[in-house]
């Protein structure tokens, strides 16, 4: 009887084991298999001819794939960065608000229902040189003499990439950082008005000790996010100019889907791999330690 109480569970979750070693598993599996091969999409037979870590050797020597890496850790950071105080700001102001706050709230997830290629068309037709909506602006009111190619110059490329990421996803912070101020206890506040601490005393030691879970929590979604970034960057800028805004998972699909060099481009994914488990690992030992300490004060 034990065994047959243990055997139905099985039997009817077995369709989505199958569904999940066909969909996911396999296709890892492949993939991993296929970095330490020569394989090229031009010529099948490749797939089974094994070169061992010969892919991941050429990656470490090469400096394209460095310069994309480490743009990658910039980006990441930089943008990581710039959502968390924009985001902690308007949860702050939100939470403020008295009447009609449900109403910002729904506002406030319009950008993020938006996806990275419409976002990325978007910011494109804002930034064109000829048609674009800012340089027709400032041309207009006089601050500059002739267009600025946002989208050429790789200063300013980087830049653009960059304020399309933080405005479409700002938001998560906000959102996650609100519930955080809505779910915090309004008795250690009144405490410390009370015992004379200004505004800033009581942001920097209770307001945001309670939010540090919440923060890395909004961290570790966006990290994973913005590591793969790919769709913004290869519809405002497709890598350039000159290779200069390539992030890693950009030059993984030139280098698998143009180049047709499918077993480097899966070594560069594996490697990749790195960057996202890192900052998830820190991020997760972060949120441990500060719900600790959050369980201490409390």
């Amino acid at each position: 009887m034990r065994r047959a109480r243990w055997a139905v569970p099985l039997f009817l979750l077995l369709p989505a084991f199958v569904v999940i070693a066909a969909v996911v598993l396999l296709p890892l599996a492949v993939s991993f298999l296929s970095s330490f091969t020569a394989y090229n999409m031009t010529r099948p037979s490749s797939l089974y001819r094994w070169i061992g870590w010969r892919n991941y050797r050429r990656l470490l020597e090469d400096a394209t794939f460095w310069w994309a890496f480490g743009r990658t850790v910039v980006f990441l950071t930089v943008a990581l960065n710039l959502e968390l105080l924009l985001g902690l700001g308007l949860a702050m102001l939100i939470a403020q608000v008295t009447r009609g706050q449900r109403l910002l709230r729904t506002v406030l997830m319009f950008p993020m229902m938006f996806s990275p290629v419409l976002v990325g068309f978007q910011f494109n037709f804002l930034l064109n040189d000829n048609v674009g909506l800012l340089d027709n602006t400032l041309l207009q009111l006089g601050l500059i003499r002739q267009p600025i190619a946002w989208l050429v110059n790789g200063a300013t490329a980087n830049l653009s990439i960059l304020a399309g990421e933080v405005w479409m996803s700002t938001s998560v912070f906000a959102i996650l950082l609100l519930a955080g101020l809505l779910a915090l206890p309004r008795d250690p506040i009144e405490a410390a008005r009370v015992d004379g601490c200004n505004a800033w005393q009581t942001f920097r030691y209770i307001t945001l000790p309670f939010l540090m879970p919440f923060i890395y929590i909004a961290m570790t979604i966006r990290s994973l996010d913005v590591g793969r970034a790919y769709d913004m960057v290869r519809i405002m800028t497709n890598g350039g100019p000159a290779g200069r805004t390539e992030l890693v998972w950009t030059l993984m699909a030139t280098t698998g889907f143009q180049n047709a060099q499918m077993g480097s481009a899966n070594a560069m994914a594996y490697l990749s791999i790195i960057l996202s488990i890192a900052f998830t690992f820190y991020f997760a030992r972060k949120l441990s330690a500060a719900r600790v300490a959050l369980g201490e004060a409390a």
